[in-house]
């Protein structure tokens, strides 16, 4: 565990790769809680003696985030397949997993197919990773859309036509455009066109209800219900021909901070990262570098679009044409802001967020505890505050306390920040406890002069910011300007975090208070 700081892993979904001191990965893993279970390999000695053995060659911990667990779990065969760790299960047959298969016939059935190379019979959609979601996804396709699912068609209906779950093609009770209309709602679910599908599906059901068919209306308004309930659609993997490149970074003070990732055929295999110097041209200068020696991919997938002439100069190297993509929603998008997250995971977590933060309130030394609190009601009535911790740039929870508000009026949010400031301060006075490095108060100059007037009455010199919500603006007291911090700055984005976590313990400690309130 030479050199590795757990303290930096993230708390997010994700993968995790252990490598030994010559880089070589030994182990690919994905997890809920990136940290929790990384930190459980080095807190006891395991059962397995090949997992001891595993732990005491590693030398580096990289972590690629992810939006949710199913997406890690992708990932994390996307990267097994590739690297094929020493330390993985070696699973040689197990090449791909399952597909979800529409057949060709007059009446398609859906089932599951495990061949890649069996599309003759039908469409093929996925893969997917977990049967666990498989499953679920084809038991709401069969259930939303009827399909039949017997391998063979009779002239005798089935339990599940007696269970309304199939339209019965076999007993003449469909034709066959009514069934292929089916099928096609099913394509485009499976095919993630869930918008097109819901749109197709309303125009129907106003139809419907125009021509006064109603328990028609009702039906396909129950379909419409569950599309949109249906779990996220998974980005890390696509069905793609192309390979992507994904470019994303940061500027924070003279230096730029960049990550891409390597999307090949729609699964996302790897990450790098770099830093340097900022220049005027930063972004061409890193495009023609990196690809003076590697072969650019189809699609470029940037937050900006650099000069002109660089899709034909990548054109030119590649040999086919390259595409430049800025995107603005969707699952590019979506791949954009993932690429930001791990930028922020990889460069700034824990101390180097800290540093900024202290340079940028031109304070001494980065501050190690920060203390903030947050005032929640619900129209005036029910007035509770939080107050969070956080050490080293990490939540502090056994220091969390919340506050019911006693003394100040409905709706006076200045009067009750100045109130829990003032029992939280006056508290550690009196049993003579270590004071924070940095308060923070969620608010403008009101709520930030109320907190700073109570601390000096207190003869404290603490320093103390507020932030604003709407355009996250950070105040210091005597200045009705906000400081020049970028919203997406290291140090802006750490107050945030704080921000979001007290006004979160606030607000589910309002909610609980008034749920037992209702109770008696």
């Amino acid at each position: 565990m030479v050199g590795i700081d757990l303290a930096t892993i993230p708390e997010d979904p994700g993968c995790y790769q252990f490598k030994d001191e010559s880089g070589t990965i030994l182990y690919v893993g994905k997890a809920k809680n990136l940290k929790k279970r990384v930190s459980s390999y080095f807190q006891k000695k395991s059962i397995a003696p090949r997992t001891d053995i595993l732990v005491s060659l590693i030398r580096d911990i990289d972590v690629i985030v992810t939006s949710s667990e199913v997406e890690a779990l992708i990932l994390e065969s996307n990267l097994i397949k590739k690297y094929q760790p020493k330390y993985n299960i070696d699973l040689k047959d197990a090449k791909s997993y399952a597909f979800i298969q529409i057949s060709n016939d007059p009446f398609p059935r859906i089932g599951i197919a495990r061949d890649r190379n069996n599309k003759k019979n039908g469409t093929l959609y996925g893969p997917f990773v977990s049967a666990a979601e498989r499953d679920q996804i084809l038991k709401f396709v069969k259930q939303t859309f009827h399909l039949r699912t017997c391998r063979k068609m009779t002239k005798r209906a089935c339990l599940r036509s007696h269970l309304g779950t199939c339209a019965a093609p076999c007993t003449g009770r469909i034709s066959e455009p009514e069934y292929q209309y089916l099928v096609k709602s099913a394509d485009y679910l499976l095919k993630g066109k869930n918008q097109d599908l819901i749109a197709d599906l309303k125009k129907e059901m106003q139809a419907c209800a125009d021509s006064e068919e109603y328990e028609k209306a009702l039906v396909i308004r129950d379909r419409i219900v569950a599309i949109e309930n249906l779990s996220e659609r998974q980005y890390v993997q696509r069905q793609k021909k192309s390979d992507e490149h994904i470019i994303n970074y940061l500027v924070s003070g003279d230096m730029v901070y960049l990550i891409l990732f390597h999307v090949e055929r729609g699964s996302l295999t790897s990450k790098e990262e770099f830093v340097f110097p900022e220049t005027e041209d930063f972004l061409d200068e890193f495009i023609l570098q990196y690809y003076s020696s590697a072969k650019p991919p189809n699609e470029l997938i940037l937050p900006a679009l650099p000069g002109s002439g660089m899709e034909e100069y990548l054109t030119h190297l590649r040999g086919t044409h390259v595409t430049l993509t800025v995107p603005k929603q969707g699952e590019k998008k979506h791949l954009l802001d993932l690429a930001f997250k791990n930028l922020e995971v990889s460069f700034f977590t824990g101390k180097m967020r800290l540093a900024e933060l202290g340079e940028a309130l031109h304070m001494d030394t980065p501050p190690e505890v920060i203390e903030c609190f947050d005032i929640s009601h619900l129209r005036g009535t029910g007035t509770v505050a939080s107050m969070v911790s956080f050490r080293d740039g990490k939540p502090d929870k056994r220091n969390y306390r919340r506050y019911k508000i006693q003394t100040a009026g409905p709706s006076d949010d200045y009067a009750a920040m100045a109130e829990v400031v003032r029992r939280r301060y006056t508290r550690l006075i009196r049993e003579n406890s270590p004071m924070p490095d940095l308060i923070v108060v969620d608010g403008g100059p009101g709520q930030l002069k109320s907190a700073y007037t109570v601390l000096n009455e207190l003869s404290l010199k603490i320093p103390v910011i507020s932030i604003a919500e709407q355009e996250e603006e950070i105040f210091i007291p005597g200045k009705n300007t906000p400081l020049s911090i970028q919203k997406k700055s290291p140090a802006s984005l750490l107050i945030q975090e704080i921000r979001d976590e007290a006004h979160r313990f606030a607000i589910t400690y309002q909610r609980r208070l008034r749920q037992k309130s209702i109770k008696e």
